[in-house]
């Protein structure tokens, strides 16, 4: 192991602190350049572990005095590690005191103490806290903090942190303190302070309980306009918690505060939550409806973790998703109850599946594939997951699946009941779902259920039919299996549960009976798979049926079921479940990119689309009952990645030119039809970002993108000019930024005077200029200028690689989002990665690690990407200082060449069973 190189951490080596911290008194001299830190703490021994020196993380810190119950005391340094081994005896408790200076101006890293705008700032999970004082910083030694901040009060008038003021006051040469109380015990990562010229939209509400709280939202000066949906976003999260699960908001007041300079999207420290601009500020001109859903999203998310993450935690980082897999869960449920309609909700659960697919899905297909509970980690920073957190949801909606949504709040209940204030894992969470819920499939199934946690990979659902006429029977075959992923060969068969229905030939849901029930039941029924084959023979049947499964998308898993394409546009046409309907829709458009794909021949470019297809894409957007949001997604092709991740060897030309072929002709063949679509929904008045009106901008979005690629083909300028005119007279940023989007896409001429015009508008505007950057970063490589424009964006004024908004807006919408543009058969876009993530790792070890997953897939890539790919990470793994966050990515990627599929059957044929990984861990 090279010097500096930490040692791997592995969950099954858990051990509890040899000391438990009761209470922390931080004071803080606040002052950019050095920044003094006073630590009292009371501690005492864990008396369930043997006696052991007190060993305090820390990182980058000046130490300049420890001090025993006030007297000075020996201690000494391993590596970053304060040790003190002279400490008292027995389980009485004792006070001791640490006086440290850290830098905040320089803190590049944005973990810890940092500055963004001149203000301070704090981010602390996973192990930032370590870089503002020594400490047990594990997220299992919970203290209650008491805090006092001072500072000029002219540069720094706002002074706040966790819980609730106590006290506040002026100090001489014109400084100024604030002392906060936080009440419940927490882990140091929800430790926050902010400070800064700050000012505050303030609401006071009353919650069901009765009680009164302040809540506020703090942005800079300039930025106010920008925060009433924020605040509406956080009035409705408090309401519905305290509705929904019973959960009301335990402090006197609630604060957000917004910073542009912020490595994740927000985070839920206690009372006290930092957000990224990005998730905060919001008004029409410069927000569109997804940053408005955004918003309200992660507004949601946050605030719900005060329950699931700071009332209860994890006991160590392992079980992440303990807390952000219950809270994701908790943000979709919420944004889906305030959607209202039945359509509405469909939408935003469609919307969840195709972030889960394009993310997650090949995460668990590439080399960082880990199991939704990892068994061990280098850097703890590259498990913030789509495994973690949407596939973490996914596995809590399977629990509200098999015991319904008011067995999911018994066990809801019965969790904070036993662990309210502890520190806690996955498996508490599943045995309080099981014990409230007994006799139920899920207390009876509760040791499989939990592979889920264990077993990396996406399982795949197979499944045959036959219909017997003369028995009038309909037979469904349903096995499952799953890929090997890295580490983890062989699989056991995991709890799925397959929401189904059969759809007759008149479209109706037929009523399904199965051999051994004694009457039919309406509708859909859940069949919860547990073993490697299972077969279902339904009676009754009077004529073949087509099966729709996997309705409403019921566990996340892979759905391998031969249909015919006229089976599909009969799903697409008459599916009760909206799930199903759209992705008939994306079932159908697959099916015609592989085909095109493997073919190989440049004739299958021509209409890729036939005629059938395009007249059940026409019914669906004239349909007079649908809603326009639905419209757009079904309307909308499956994207380049999501092909790509279908196929055993990746051609991105290939994939790229058959997805502009099929573009082009769904654009051409449909024109009048999107033409009618856009005069149906451009107008929506006065604007509000209710899913109807919302759903309409989408469509007639989607509906001018298509009639500007149309015109491209036969050189019309109406369209383009119709987008033009709506890039510069808009009145809300949805509809500019789509008008700029057609232009930009369908490569009009007319795109560079609009991308002068927006940018000009917009100059002063950051988030606005991110999507600015972000356009044309993304937008389709035809003739490979995409990566010298690239370049060129990086040269821009406005651009700046240390902001991190900036960095992802042109290299993320690059290298992770343009397939087209980065995979360049001369490897310039592989050198340009490169490049980029060593730049990056260099002063943000967090970001350059995200970047650098832009290649987990490369193995997949057909030569010559393949080879030169791994030329460009062989030259990132070689570099001498790499952190830890790019080192575990790109050693993982050259190590793992990527899962084969092994279905549990092979599984159980040629390997011995072995211990279940649960059965482990509990011994």
């Amino acid at each position: 192991m090279r010097a500096g190189q930490s040692a791997v951490t592995r969950r099954l080596d858990y051990a509890p602190p040899a000391f438990w911290i009761d209470s922390v008194e931080l004071t803080f001299d606040l002052d950019p350049a050095k920044t003094r830190v006073l630590n009292r703490m009371r501690l005492r021994r864990n008396p369930d572990v043997p006696a052991q020196p007190l060993r305090l993380d820390g990182d980058e810190l000046n130490l300049s005095r420890v001090m025993l119950a006030g007297q000075g005391c020996s201690f000494r340094m391993d590596g970053e590690t304060l040790v003190l081994e002279n400490l008292p005896e027995g389980n009485a408790p004792f006070e001791l005191e640490i006086f440290t200076t850290c830098y905040p101006e320089k803190n590049s890293k944005l973990m810890g103490l940092f500055m963004s705008g001149g203000d301070f700032f704090t981010q602390c999970e996973a192990e930032g806290f370590r870089r503002i004082t020594y400490f047990l910083d594990r997220p299992d030694v919970m203290a209650t903090y008491t805090v006092t901040l001072r500072a000029d009060k002219a540069r720094y008038p706002v002074l706040l942190s966790n819980g609730n003021l106590t006290d506040e006051g002026e100090l001489p040469d014109g400084r100024h303190f604030a002392t906060w109380h936080d009440p419940h015990n927490k882990p140091s990562y929800l430790f926050a302070l902010v400070a800064g010229k700050l000012v505050a939209r303030e609401q006071r509400i009353a919650t069901r309980s009765g009680s009164e709280h302040l809540l506020q939202v703090y942005v800079r000066p300039g930025d106010l306009d920008k925060t009433e949906h924020a605040m509406n976003s956080l009035i409705h999260s408090v309401l519905w918690d305290e509705a929904r699960f019973g959960l009301p908001l335990d402090l006197e007041r609630f604060m957000i505060v917004a910073t542009s300079d912020f490595n994740a999207g927000a985070m839920e420290n206690k009372g006290l939550n930092i957000f990224n601009t990005k998730y905060v500020l919001a008004k029409p001109s410069t927000a569109t409806d997804g940053d408005y859903d955004a918003v309200e999203s992660v507004i949601g998310h946050e605030y719900f973790h005060n329950w699931t993450g700071n009332r209860v935690t994890c006991r160590d980082w392992f079980q992440l998703s303990l807390k952000e897999g219950l809270t994701v869960f908790r943000d979709q449920e919420f944004s889906m109850d305030l959607a209202g309609t039945p359509s509405a909700r469909a939408v935003k659960r469609i919307e969840n599946v195709i972030d889960l697919r394009s993310a997650q899905f090949p995460e668990d297909a590439g080399p960082m594939a880990h199991p939704v509970r990892p068994d061990e980690y280098l850097e703890i920073s590259n498990f913030y997951t789509t495994t973690i957190y949407e596939k973490g949801a996914e596995v809590v909606r399977m629990y509200q699946t098999l015991i319904g949504r008011e067995g999911f709040r018994k066990g809801i209940d019965l969790y904070f009941q036993r662990h309210d204030g502890q520190a806690v894992t996955c498996d508490d969470f599943a045995q309080a779902m099981a014990d409230a819920n007994e006799g139920s499939d899920l207390a009876r199934l509760l040791p499989q259920f939990k592979r889920w946690y264990s077993q990396a990979g996406t399982p795949v659902v197979k499944a045959q039919g036959r219909y017997d006429a003369a028995a009038r029977t309909y037979t469904l075959t349903v096995s499952q299996s799953c890929p090997a992923t890295p580490g983890q060969p062989r699989k056991e068969p995991f709890v799925i549960p397959v929401q189904m229905g059969l759809v007759g030939a008149d479209g109706r849901d037929v009523p399904l009976q199965l051999d051994h029930w004694q009457q039919a039941v309406q509708g859909s029924h859940t069949v919860v798979l547990t073993e490697g084959e299972t077969t279902l023979t339904f009676i009754h049947v009077d004529a073949e049926p087509v099966p729709s499964l996997l309705r409403g998308f019921s566990a996340p898993v892979e759905l391998d079921i031969d249909l015919a394409p006229a089976q599909l546009m009969h799903l697409l046409a008459h599916d009760s479940d909206p799930f199903n309907r759209w992705e008939a829709g994306q079932q159908l458009a697959l099916q015609t990119a592989i085909e095109k794909i493997e073919s190989g021949a440049d004739t299958a470019l021509a209409q890729p689309l036939n005629d059938a297809h395009l007249q059940a894409l026409r019914a669906v957007l004239r349909h007079p009952q649908l809603d326009a949001a639905f419209k757009a997604l079904v309307l909308t092709l499956p994207d380049e990645d999501y092909i790509a991740d279908q196929l055993d060897t990746v051609d991105p030309q290939r994939i790229h030119a058959v997805c502009e072929a099929m573009a082009r002709q769904l654009a051409t063949e449909l024109r009048a039809d999107w033409a009618w679509a856009y005069e149906q929904c451009h107008d929506t008045g006065a604007y509000t970002p209710d899913p109807v009106s919302s759903g309409k901008r989408s469509l007639a979005g989607l509906a001018l993108h298509m009639l500007c690629l149309a015109a491209q083909q036969d050189g019309d300028a109406v369209w383009p000019g119709k987008a033009y005119q709506r890039v510069k007279d808009a009145g809300n940023m949805t509809d500019r930024l789509n008008a700029l989007h057609a232009l930009v896409y369908s490569g009009h001429e007319l795109a560079g005077r609009a991308l002068e015009r927006f940018y000009t508008l917009f100059k002063d505007e950051p988030l606005a200029l991110d999507k600015w950057f972000a356009l044309q970063s993304h937008a389709p490589d035809r003739g490979g200028h995409i990566l010298p424009a690239v370049r060129q964006l990086m040269k821009h004024p406005d651009f700046s690689l240390r902001n991190p908004n900036r960095a992802r807006s042109v290299l993320s919408a690059f290298c992770h989002g343009n397939p087209a543009g980065f995979h360049r058969r001369d490897a310039a876009g592989y050198v340009f990665w490169a490049d980029q993530v060593l730049a990056l790792d260099a002063f943000n070890p967090q970001v350059a690690a995200r970047l650098a997953r832009a290649m987990d897939a490369w193995a997949r890539l057909a030569e010559p990407y393949r080879a030169a790919a791994r030329a460009a990470i062989e030259r990132v793994a070689a570099h001498a200082g790499l952190s830890n966050d790019v080192r575990e990515v790109v050693t993982r990627a050259l190590t793992e060449q990527g899962p084969a599929a092994t279905s549990v059957a092979e599984a159980d044929a040629r390997t011995a069973p072995t211990p279940d990984t649960d059965a482990k861990a509990d011994a």
